[in-house]
């Protein structure tokens, strides 16, 4: 996938927060494709996919084709 233009305001992080675990992943749905990165990055390096990709990605999340061995597992707190 070919990388494309955003901005630091494109970003958006989930709107829940749960104790002390605080969203990890921010999220910028353009015209172009998905972008994605990390909070904790300083560098902000950002990973692009094209919307089939994304979409395949969250197919699969819906699936729980992530969950080890078929059993969710409790969100662990960003580092």
């Amino acid at each position: 996938m070919r990388t494309f233009q955003v901005q630091n305001s494109d970003f958006k992080t989930p709107k829940w927060k749960s104790g002390r675990h605080v969203p990890c992943v921010a999220v910028a749905i353009r015209p172009e494709g998905v972008a994605v990165r990390s909070t904790k990055d300083t560098s902000k390096t950002t990973l692009f996919f094209g919307k089939g990709e994304w979409r395949a990605f969250l197919k699969g999340v819906r699936n729980g084709e992530f969950e080890l061995l078929g059993k969710p597992r409790s969100v662990p707190p960003c580092l």
